[in-house]
């Protein structure tokens, strides 16, 4: 695994943008606005981290020794505008080396096979991803399988596993197994430094129990306790900055803007403990309709 792919020993591109564009200026241009696919501006996380997704959705850039690394595609109409946010912070798309994806869903992976096709970038991805990352179809045993559409599916170069690394040096960009809200739910942390000032950044995959009509979490207890084993995973995952799928799950553009502190010790705990509460209150829903 991995064998011809390690980009180790180079430094970070550079970005012409000066300054990056900022968090004020993406919640500006967002207030009002998710939609999936309604176009942002770029915007500077912190160090060699960058948010090109749209208002509703996310997209990070991350500028690695070696080549670019994009995790997230947003949907298949927002693909431009991702490419032209990683163009205005001074970087060529060309140079994007891996396409990472949280969760195999039309809303994060719809413009996947888009950004493949542009920038002839490697897709990684865990195992139980594969199939529907390939199909562009969501697993059988997705809750939401039925109420959500398909997409274009791509290539899968490789698979990582849970605690696996990808072979680039200094950042040491992780795979996390977080299932729950899809059966090939994936999380990711990163090192980002300005200086000596490292931080880690922890794109959590959502945890909402969301599911299609008719479809009762309480008919399927083995899917619960997998997705009550990730909520019990993700408090301990290190977690500086949190970042999520849907930025405004994190409240990410307040923070971005200065507005509520960027980095929170506790964010990986918060947002694990609403979702398990938002699951408990989807239980007992369930309970007292039950056929």
């Amino acid at each position: 695994m991995f064998a011809a792919l390690a980009l180790v020993g180079c430094a970070p591109q550079q970005s012409i943008a000066s300054p990056a564009p900022t968090g004020k200026a993406l919640a500006a241009a967002c207030e009002g606005r998710d939609g999936w696919s309604d176009a942002a501006p770029p915007a500077k996380i912190f160090g060699n981290s960058y948010y090109v997704g749209t208002c509703g959705i996310s997209a990070i850039l991350i500028d690695a020794p070696g080549g670019l690394v994009l995790i997230d595609a947003a949907t298949e109409e927002a693909a431009p505008a991702i490419l032209a946010n990683i163009r205005a912070l001074g970087f060529d798309p060309k140079k994007v080396r891996y396409l990472l994806a949280s969760h195999e869903h039309l809303d994060h992976v719809g413009g996947l096979k888009a950004l493949q096709d542009a920038t002839g970038a490697k897709v990684i991805a865990r195992a139980e991803a594969v199939a529907a990352l390939t199909s562009g179809e969501p697993d059988a045993t997705d809750p939401q399988r039925g109420s959500i559409s398909s997409f274009k599916g791509v290539t899968v170069s490789d698979e990582l596993r849970d605690g696996e690394a990808l072979p680039i040096a200094d950042i040491k960009l992780t795979l996390h197994a977080t299932p729950g809200h899809t059966p090939g739910g994936t999380s990711w942390t990163w090192k980002s430094c300005e200086g000596a000032d490292c931080r880690t950044i922890a794109y959590v995959d959502s945890l909402s129990a969301f599911s299609a009509d008719g479809y009762r979490f309480t008919d399927h207890p083995e899917y619960v306790a997998v997705l009550r084993a990730t909520l019990d995973k993700v408090p301990a995952l290190p977690c500086d900055i949190l970042i999520t799928p849907h930025p405004s799950a994190s409240n990410l553009f307040a923070r971005l803007a200065g507005d509520a502190p960027l980095a929170e010790p506790t964010a990986c705990r918060t947002y694990a403990q609403g979702a398990r509460e938002r699951l408990s209150t989807r239980l007992a829903k369930e309970a007292e309709t039950k056929p």
